[in-house]
């Protein structure tokens, strides 16, 4: 089944000499881990936004599972929509239980039901519930801060996951450990996640499929296997030969 698709999407924003998204397609399977990679200002950050409505774009249109989602109240869309940035956005003047139980609260969930979620979530993101539940964002270190921000956006159980390069800020060892324990949530959870990046070993080490963007363009579309063995443009090649990471990755075998 198709769980993200965007048809003949544009997006132009004021000022840049080309556009954001430009004639974008892509039909991405539920149950997929597509990481999308680029340079800064690529189009990729644009392209996961127009997903859950904070952008609309131009022209074009945005299904989920099928639906055009302009059909769709936007803050009812976004509810159902799993949404991870770098910042994370806590709110420092509540506990990590009332951080998680955001939405779960606006939903007007029954506050034993809230408890036993938010207590299987922070397990879920390898954080003992007895210990975290109660402390205050400023009283976490950065990784930990991120681990929150993800269960805070796994609680619903959300069917797509918007990943707006949430390890970016995050030291090498914990974004290392947070990267496993990601890719091991998606493998036993079968949702689609759609991950920014800038990092190629990033993308390439947890994707199933990477997008590769360049100037608001998707210039291919594949498994990490299929684009190393057959880059789609001079881009797509210069990018995989000028790595060192994708060199290691190939020859350590690592992820394929």
């Amino acid at each position: 089944m198709t769980a993200v698709e965007l048809k003949n999407v544009n997006k132009q924003f004021s000022g840049m000499g080309y556009k954001a998204l430009d004639n974008v397609n892509i039909s991405i399977k539920e149950g997929e881990f597509v990481t999308i990679l680029g340079s800064s200002g690529c189009g990729k950050t644009t392209l996961i936004k127009t997903v859950n409505r904070l952008y609309e774009p131009d022209s074009g249109e945005v299904f989920l599972f099928g639906k055009n989602v302009l059909e769709e109240d936007p803050v009812q869309l976004r509810r159902r929509i799993g949404y991870v940035i770098q910042q994370i956005g806590l709110f420092p003047h509540m506990t990590v239980r009332d951080n998680i139980a955001t939405i779960p609260k606006i939903l007007k969930w029954e506050k034993q039901k809230i408890d036993e979620e938010v207590n299987r979530i922070l397990k879920l993101v390898q954080l003992d519930p007895k210990e975290f539940r109660n402390r205050y964002p400023a009283q976490l270190s950065g990784g930990q801060q991120q681990r929150i921000g993800l269960a805070r956006a796994l609680i619903c159980d959300p069917k797509v996951m918007l990943l707006d390069e949430p390890f970016g800020a995050i030291d090498a060892i914990n974004r290392e450990k947070l990267q496993k324990e990601l890719k091991n949530i998606h493998s036993q959870s079968k949702k689609t996640y759609l991950f920014v990046t800038h990092d190629i070993q990033e993308a390439f080490r947890l994707g199933t499929k990477v997008v590769i963007m360049n100037q608001g363009r998707i210039l291919q579309y594949a498994t990490p296997e299929e684009i190393i063995e057959h880059p789609a443009d001079a881009f797509v090649e210069r990018l995989i030969h000028t790595s060192e990471t994708i060199k290691d990755y190939v020859e350590d075998g690592e992820g394929i």
